[in-house]
């Protein structure tokens, strides 16, 4: 008898449909499994048929053959077993294939038959959505993750003798109730610290506000201990709240790699992500055997934060200039090449020599070798893709013990929302939603400047020999410093706040 079953291979963030087609017929007993299968995929065959014979469910020897098609790309993974059981029960009779032609099988299969969960089922299921299938069969625990989809019915699957009841009518089928998405709104955005509890830095909580704002990546250069980390940490805190559905898309990333749980299903705050300056090029960018996302993707719709900048390795920091420009990083194997979302905020900090104290010289016992050695391990290319360098002074008795409030994160938020706003207005017809993004065309056509203001910057292009590209920086920032005062031109004052983030970077590296 022959039956067919439908499942989804996940390739990088897309879904290719799969049919496991499945023959039972006369011959010498066992179980051939075809279609150019990985290794895992074909220890499936004997996962399957251990536990069915565990459960009790007794097959008359036959010969077997299961074939995944289409057979023109590698299947790897155990998310295959569910839908291998499914066809061969149904070959020998169990219930009707014909039935479940709208419905996806995936989940993997332990020895006693329980359904166990599989990494990339938010993906899987958006994917069968897509797909015009109506009905999911998969993983009990993974049930949680995949309601977050909507628009299609979820059955979880505890074991496969309730798979079998439940398909041969033996038991009701009831598929998970829907989630509430006004209630999951209001468990979104809450986060454990707060801008409030950085004390002292004026100068570091403006430029966060405007980085925020425009979505411009920030560098900040400053001695041991003046904020730098609790400043980054305290970014997602002030960028716009997250919706359900830029949530659901980040969980997307976080489903594929694994990191979602039955008790967190869902990501509700905007991610931060910190790797270790030891961190590896594949690590940051992602890949592996089979590829999955790099820390760039994970920090998509938040914040990738590079604490010590000069201690990641050149490579590391280089592989960061294409993301940056794209939003998307490609990974490249002999078996295939995937796109993964690399949407992120750069968030950098870093000492200002080897010992960290320059340019207090009185403290500072690096030589000028050392120094410049030091600051070279940033090259010029990911210079200029930072539109912010700030420097953070050493912080003070009277910051740490001054008695005076400090302005909390939900204020800022919301002037940081209001900018975002009218960014989102200006840019409807372009492929772009934030200021930070700009290229030179966009920069030309919504950066024009008045006379005062066009004699201040050929005067300022002058006098510090800037770059086009740093011109173009300077009113980025600008547009975003006037947009946060609700201004419809850019103002003197502008220009002159974005002209001193360039002079910070000036002091350090020169033009």
């Amino acid at each position: 008898m022959f039956s067919k079953i439908n499942s989804i291979y996940l390739l990088g963030m897309e879904g290719k449909n799969v049919t496991v087609e499945a023959d039972v017929s006369d011959g010498l007993p066992g179980l051939i499994l075809v279609g150019y299968l990985a290794s895992e995929v074909r220890e499936g065959g004997d996962r399957v048929r251990t536990a069915i014979k565990n459960l009790g469910l007794s097959l008359p020897p036959k010969k077997i053959t299961v074939n995944l098609s289409p057979a023109d790309f590698r299947k790897e993974g155990t998310g295959f077993d569910l839908a291998i059981a499914a066809a061969i029960l149904s070959s020998y009779g169990g219930f009707q294939a014909k039935d479940l032609e709208d419905a996806v099988f995936f989940g993997e299969l332990g020895l006693d038959g329980t359904v166990r969960g599989i990494p990339g089922v938010m993906a899987l299921t958006a994917q069968a959505r897509e797909s015009g299938f109506r009905r999911v069969f998969l993983p009990a625990e993974n049930v949680k993750e995949a309601s977050f989809i909507g628009g299609i019915s979820l059955y979880g699957v505890r074991d496969l003798k309730h798979l079998v009841d439940m398909l041969s009518g033996k038991q009701s089928m009831r598929p998970e109730p829907p989630v509430n998405m006004k209630e999951l709104q209001d468990t979104m955005n809450r986060y454990d610290v707060d801008f409030a509890e950085l004390s002292g830095q004026p100068l570091l909580r403006r430029a966060a506000e405007v980085a925020a704002a425009g979505k411009h990546n920030l560098l900040v250069v400053g001695p041991a201990g003046a904020g730098k980390t609790m400043l980054a940490r305290r970014m997602p805190t002030i960028m716009p709240g997250m919706d359900v559905a830029e949530s659901i898309e980040i969980s997307k990333i976080y489903s594929v790699s694994g990191l979602l749980t039955e008790k967190e299903p869902l990501v509700k705050i905007r991610p931060f992500r910190a790797p270790h300056h030891t961190v590896s090029v594949q690590a940051l960018t992602g890949g592996g055997r089979r590829p999955k996302p790099g820390e760039i993707s994970l920090a998509t719709g938040g914040i990738l934060f590079l604490d010590e900048l000069p201690e990641f390795s050149r490579a590391a920091l280089e592989t960061l200039r294409q993301p940056l420009e794209d939003r998307e990083v490609t990974v490249s194997r002999v078996e295939a090449t995937v796109t993964y979302p690399a949407n992120f905020q750069l968030v950098a900090a870093m000492n200002p020599c080897p010992c960290g104290h320059f340019p207090d010289l009185a403290r500072c016992r690096c030589t000028e070798g050392q120094i410049t050695r030091y600051l070279q391990k940033i090259s010029g290319p990911l210079l200029d893709r930072i539109d912010l360098c700030v420097e953070a002074s050493p912080v003070t008795y009277g910051d740490i013990r001054g008695g005076g409030e400090n302005e909390a994160s939900g204020a800022i938020r919301a002037r940081v929302e209001q900018a975002r706003e009218i960014q989102k207005e200006r840019f409807m017809e372009e492929n772009i939603r934030c200021n930070g993004e700009m290229a030179g065309r966009h920069i030309r056509k919504y950066c024009v400047l008045g006379k005062e203001e066009e004699t201040f910057m050929e005067e300022i292009f002058e006098k510090l020999a800037l770059s086009a590209r740093m011109h173009d920086r300077i009113l980025k920032v600008a547009r975003t410093t006037a947009d946060l005062a609700g201004a419809s031109e850019i103002r003197l004052s502008d220009l002159c706040e974005a002209v001193s983030y360039v002079k910070s970077r000036e002091k350090f590296w020169g033009n």
